[in-house]
């Protein structure tokens, strides 16, 4: 069960947390109401391609947590690290089985398809009076659903804009811009005097919710309370309208409607894009592939709409209700996620804590070294803006049942539009009609109770 891809491919993962959720549907539902046996003295934790980078550090946590239940209720800890391309058939086979993990780690998006279907537990019986407050408040409520707690937060990545500043300069620009209704002038102007593109956002449905955010940032509620298509709005039209004419004016490369985030990064090394948005380890990944782009390379704050809202993609721990011992699990999920084990799981993963203390512990060291070359003290610029940038950061796209299907629907009729098939106008109107009639076929009787 060992996963050997590189840690920035791992990253990388993280950075597409809301690209899709498991095809758990009806597997999920009745989840939990009895399970295979097994030793009542063992818990069964699963993490997401962990290992065996951090086996180590992992193996010192879980002995640490069962040292400190002796004198109580003894119990152990079963550890199962699953590479990403396998959890949704791994996950799918122990809930038919009912063998599901005591605790697994898992995205909002992933979670949220179990909770909605009563897969999950509601750890607000289980948790401590106060606990929230041990977490960041934007970070911590992405866990939520229905009135329910359904996940504790873990580890967190957020974007930045990475922007290539020889390519500003020529076109009179000495930082990108910082709000999206700024972005048309400076593509144009990229485009003209450059003959390069100033970003790259993917329509392509099952890939980067980037433009799904970039929807939210511009005001636009996604769904109402009813699960109804709260898109087709003014907000949503104006939205809609943005992206379809960066395309027909040719401000943007023409394979966003075909191609993913991997290929913004390819332009993006090649010198042929003025900006991306990736995270601050991207850096190291730069200067070994193209030194030449990375010596022109320097961190900017993410993109933000009127809100001035940015987001944050969090990893998860969450317990399945056919866990044989919930409490126990949520106390090791909040020994794994305190703020001692996080800060030194965030210094050596180049990942961001959820808990507050972690993080204001992670800046005050960050800011405290001295690097002793420009490229590692770029990477230290970007990894203090990176934690600047949480302040104002949260989970832009809410997790809700049904999230892959809006965001493929809303890409496909955005695309049509963007390729002269139709109007942007009508292309919002006909999502907004098939996201209705999906709603009304899978909740037939309204929302789900959580």
């Amino acid at each position: 069960m060992v996963d050997s891809r590189p840690l920035l491919q791992r990253r990388a993962v993280l950075h597409h947390l809301l690209l899709g959720g498991l095809a758990l549907g009806s597997a999920a539902c009745g989840v939990g109401r009895s399970r295979a046996p097994h030793p009542p003295s063992t818990l069964q934790l699963w993490t997401l391609d962990l290992a065996p980078k951090f086996s180590a550090y992992i193996q010192a946590v879980l002995a640490a947590w069962e040292r400190e239940r002796r004198g109580g209720s003894p119990m152990g800890v079963r550890w199962t690290d699953v590479p990403w391309s396998s959890v949704e058939r791994k996950l799918l086979a122990s809930v038919y089985a009912r063998t599901a993990p005591d605790l697994v780690n898992l995205n909002p998006i992933f979670a949220t398809g179990l909770a909605s279907r009563g897969g999950l537990v509601d750890l607000e019986p289980l948790l401590p009076p106060e606990a929230a407050k041990a977490y960041l408040p934007g970070v911590w409520s992405s866990g939520q659903l229905a009135g329910q707690q359904f996940a504790i937060p873990w580890y967190l990545t957020t974007r930045l804009t990475m922007a290539n500043r020889g390519l500003l300069r020529q076109a009179g620009y000495a930082a990108p811009p910082r709000r999206w209704h700024e972005v048309p002038a400076y593509a144009e102007a990229i485009r003209r005097r450059t003959g390069r593109y100033a970003l790259f956002v993917t329509v392509v449905p099952e890939d980067s919710a980037e433009l799904l955010e970039s929807m939210v940032q511009m005001g636009v509620r996604l769904l109402d309370d009813q699960h109804q298509a709260a898109f087709l709005s003014s907000a949503g039209r104006d939205a809609f309208t943005f992206w379809t004419d960066l395309y027909r004016r040719g401000l943007l490369p023409r394979e966003v409607v075909s191609q993913g985030y991997r290929r913004a990064i390819e332009l993006y090394q090649a010198g042929d894009l003025a900006q991306v948005a990736t995270g601050p380890d991207f850096l190291r990944n730069l200067q070994t592939n193209a030194p030449g782009v990375a010596s022109l390379s320097e961190p900017h704050p993410p993109l933000r709409g009127p809100s001035g809202q940015t987001n944050v993609a969090v990893m998860n721990l969450v317990v399945p209700s056919g866990s044989g011992a919930p409490a126990a699990a949520v106390d090791l999920a909040l020994f794994l996620t305190n703020a001692s084990h996080q800060l030194a799981f965030a210094e050596e993963a180049r990942v961001l804590p959820s808990s507050r203390a972690a993080l204001a512990e992670l800046e005050r060291r960050l800011g405290a070294q001295k690097p002793e070359s420009p490229q590692e003290r770029m990477v230290l610029e970007a990894r203090l803006l990176a934690i600047a940038s949480l302040a104002g950061a949260r989970v832009l796209v809410p997790p809700t049942p049904g999230l892959k299907r809006l965001q493929t629907i809303l890409y496909t009729h955005l695309q049509q539009a963007m390729l002269g098939q139709t109007s942007s106008d009508r292309a919002l109107e006909g999502a907004a009609r098939e996201w209705n009639r999906y709603a009304a076929s899978r909740w037939p009787a309204g929302l789900p109770s959580g």
